[in-house]
Parts: structure tokens; sequence; C-alpha cells
């Protein structure tokens, strides 16, 4: 059983300034909040009476607050259902100087309807499914591959996941696309999901894929918008910092929780040697990157870098501050080094050179190609060792 104490995210353990805490859905957020803050006051909007209560009246926050004199934290679960309630929110913080926590999992209502994201008077803070180091122990890579990252998804048994993915996957078209009214075709979002699992972690040019779909390019772009919005993906560019040599431009686009991918993309069981399951390895791969990138205030930027050629290298740090390419194999051979080298001609410098796999032994190439096991390469990722 997976246990919140070991999430990785920090928030602070006494706040004195409010916060928003976006994550995917069902990632262990309002959890979380309940562990660190047991004392304080939670509205979540989940609840039908209170959904309708605030809908109707965001006044009644104020009221009900401001009389009560409360100096302690308030939790408020699934802020983007009534956007009205950050403008009591901002008036409360300024006359009150109350401190909140604002729980959601889809900035998209607010971001799109201008709703008052507090101008800079709370922090941001993002939450994502569980990576290696968070499991610990109990980290089992196929495991995580095959069920993905969402804890209750990775704690249950083989015969709930189905039902579990279809469930989840089913909430979201239901609670968050259609009863947000963020398209007007919901089945036509359906298939564009399945479409964009079936290409995750590849380059993606809106034009082709609505070809694919049967929908404009800017419809294309508009889906791949919510996605992200609705925090159930990510876009990863194209390092394209003085190239000598033609680049490719198109962004890559990675899901965030590879357990999506599986079930949107119909995939059975995956197992090493396959190509989907070195499909599965790469999205987590990017998946560890991103979290630490993000628990640990780095803040750096994240990118992958191809020549025309098709010749890439999948994760750049910074600018270049680490260069990583992810190959599920259990032998290593020359031409898995091709990109990690072509990258060295094109961008020559000091930086640490990656290719982390399955072997069970790391090693290092006479080029300076550091060579590791995934879970070394976790582990050294958490200490703080490549960046």
């Amino acid at each position: 059983m997976i246990i919140v104490h070991n999430r990785l995210i920090k928030l602070p353990n006494i706040p004195t300034r409010s916060f928003f805490l976006w994550g995917p859905r069902q990632v262990g957020k309002s959890t979380l909040l309940r562990l660190l803050y047991p004392q304080a006051i939670e509205i979540n909007l989940l609840k039908s009476d209170l959904f309708a209560k605030y809908r109707l009246h965001p006044e009644s926050l104020r009221e009900e607050l401001a009389a009560a004199k409360l100096a302690k934290l308030i939790i408020i679960d699934e802020v983007q259902k009534v956007p009205a309630l950050l403008d009591e929110v901002h008036y409360l913080i300024e006359e009150h100087h109350l401190v909140f926590a604002l729980c959601g999992s889809s900035a998209r209502k607010l971001k799109h309807g201008h709703a008052n994201l507090l101008g800079g008077r709370a922090l941001r803070y993002e939450m994502y499914g569980l990576s290696a180091s968070e499991l610990a122990g109990d980290f089992d890579l196929s495991r995580l591959l095959n069920r993905g990252y969402i804890p209750s998804h990775y704690d249950c048994t083989d015969g709930e996941w189905p039902r579990l993915m279809l469930s989840y996957v089913g909430d979201y078209l239901k609670e968050e696309i259609a009863a947000e009214g963020l398209v007007r075709n919901l089945a036509g979002f359906g298939e564009f999901l399945r479409m964009a699992a079936l290409g995750d972690t590849e380059t993606v040019s809106f034009s082709s894929f609505g070809r694919d779909v049967g929908v404009s390019p800017n419809t294309v772009k508009e889906y791949f918008s919510i996605m992200v919005d609705t925090l159930q993906g990510w876009w990863l560019p194209p390092y394209a910092a003085r190239p000598k040599r033609r680049t490719v431009s198109a962004p890559k686009f990675y899901f965030a929780d590879i357990g999506v991918v599986n079930h949107l993309a119909r995939r059975g069981p995956l197992t090493a040697g396959g190509e989907l399951f070195g499909k599965a390895f790469e999205n987590w791969l990017g998946h560890e990157i991103r979290t630490y990138n993000q628990y640990r205030d780095r803040f750096l930027d994240l990118s992958y870098w191809r020549l025309s050629s098709g010749i890439e290298v999948d994760f750049i740090v910074g600018q270049i501050a680490l260069a990583v390419e992810a190959k599920a194999v259990t032998r290593v051979r020359s031409e898995h080094f091709k990109g990690l080298r072509e990258l060295a001609k094109e961008h020559p410098g000091d930086y640490q050179r990656i290719l982390v796999c399955l072997e069970a032994v790391a090693r290092t190439t006479e080029d300076g190609i550091t060579v590791l096991p995934y879970d070394q390469f976790v582990g050294k990722l958490w200490n703080g060792e490549f960046f």
C-alpha cells in the first residue's frame, strides 16, 4: 500500500502564504493536504450541496469565514468548479489575512474564463503521479509501466486495473470535459485521445494529426491545449540553440500517466524487449526528470534534440546541463549511442551524457558516455547528482 508520507513534493509545514496545488485527477492532492494540515478547514466542491451553494452565492464564503475571524488554513478542493470563489478568496486574503490552499485538477476554466488567479498573491505547486523514489522498496518498473503513476492504480490487483482505468478515463471525459463544456463533440474528443495515446512520446504535426482524426488542425491544437490545461499531458519542445545542422522543430507530446496511454491505445501487457515497453520506458523517464525538476525547485527547461535525419537524444535538461537517452534494452549496442555522440559533435561541452537502460552494471564508454541501469539513474537523479 502506498502511503502519502512518502510523497516528495515540498509544501510548507505551516503555510503563511496562500497557494494553488494543481495536479491530475487522483494523484493524491486532497489526501496529502489532509495529512499535512489536519486542523485546516476543508471545503470540498465535489460535494453537491457545497457546489450548489457557492455557485449560486459565492459571497457566502466571505460571510462565513470573515464572521468567524478565522486565522487557520482553509482548503478549497476542486476550486476550478466555482471560479467566482476566487474573488472572495482574494478579498479574504487582502482584508482578513487568511491563508488558503486551493486545490484543483484543471486550470482551463479559470484561465480561459478570466477568473481571478490572485495576481501573484498565491504560490503555485504542481503534483504529479508516483515517482520511483516515492515508491522506494515497492518500486517495480514493469508494474509501473503497465499500471501507470496513479497511486490507487499502482496498488490495485490485476483484475481491478482495467475497471479502474475505464472509470478514470470515463470520469475525465464526463466530469472535466463534458461537464465543463470544453468540447462540443465528446465522441470526437474521445477518438482524439485514442490517437494521441498511439502517438505518445512522438512529435506532433497538427495538420497530419487532423487528417488522421478528421478534424481541422486548429481543433487538434485546441484538443491538445485542453489536455495540457487539465494536466493530462505535457509538451516537450525541441532544443534548437545555435544548430549547425538542420534540426526538427515540432514538439513531442507526453501523457502525464502511462497507464492512461496503455488503456486508450488498447495495449496488452508490456514486457521488456518489446517496442511498446520501450515507448513506455521513455514516458516514465520523462516523468521522473520532470517530477524531480519541479519538486526540487530546479525549474530548468526540458527539451529533446533531433536532426532532420532522425538521429535524436530523448531529453535535454537546461542549456545542455544534462543529456539523457532512454533505451529499454538489456544489452546496449554501439548504434544506441549514435544520438549522444552526434549531439556532442553539434554541441561540444563539459556536460553529462547518460544512456539509461536495463543493463545490470553501470559503465562508461571511451568517449565519456555513462551507461546507467534505470534504478541507479533515478537514485542519482533524486540525490541531486545530475542537476
